[in-house]
């Protein structure tokens, strides 16, 4: 169906998602589960990734998508994983900034487990042909960073 170009534009000005775009206090940080390490002592890193993150963008709806990884190491509790999956699952309509994100995410895996440390990097499929990689850390001698 040919249109002239005054049409095209005004339908194309009209595809503004219409959909719902939750908030980020939808997300329960009290979803997520630690349980005791037996070795704490160790220094043994844990990593953990999913590319299945995804949120959507606050002001177009349009999906992020990325891929999460998490490196800590464990104090006295480890993240349990389904706890997490179902955590990350939270955010797959919440309009959210990616920079935000990724410290969000950091923020609360940190207050569930206290790690020594943590460094939580988002990695998003490219948008508008930019790509974005957000790192945030923390450090229980020199919190956080990022």
């Amino acid at each position: 169906m040919a249109t002239d170009d005054k049409s095209l534009k005004s339908r194309y000005d009209a595809l503004d998602w219409k959909g719902p775009i939750d908030s980020p206090e939808v997300v329960d940080p009290d979803a997520l589960i630690a349980f005791a390490y037996d070795y704490p002592d160790s220094g043994a890193e844990v990593a953990l990734d999913t590319d299945e993150f995804t949120a959507v963008c606050p002001w177009t709806g349009l999906p992020d998508f990325g891929t999460l990884t998490v490196k800590y190491v464990p104090d006295r509790l480890l993240l349990e994983l389904k706890s997490l999956k179902h955590y990350l699952l939270a955010y797959r309509n919440v309009g959210i900034v990616q920079e935000h994100a990724a410290n969000r995410i950091l923020r609360d895996l940190v207050a569930c487990c206290g790690p020594r440390r943590m460094k939580l990097t988002l990695d998003y499929k490219p948008r508008g042909g930019i790509h974005t990689v957000v790192e945030a850390a923390y450090d229980s001698q020199k919190g956080f960073s990022g």
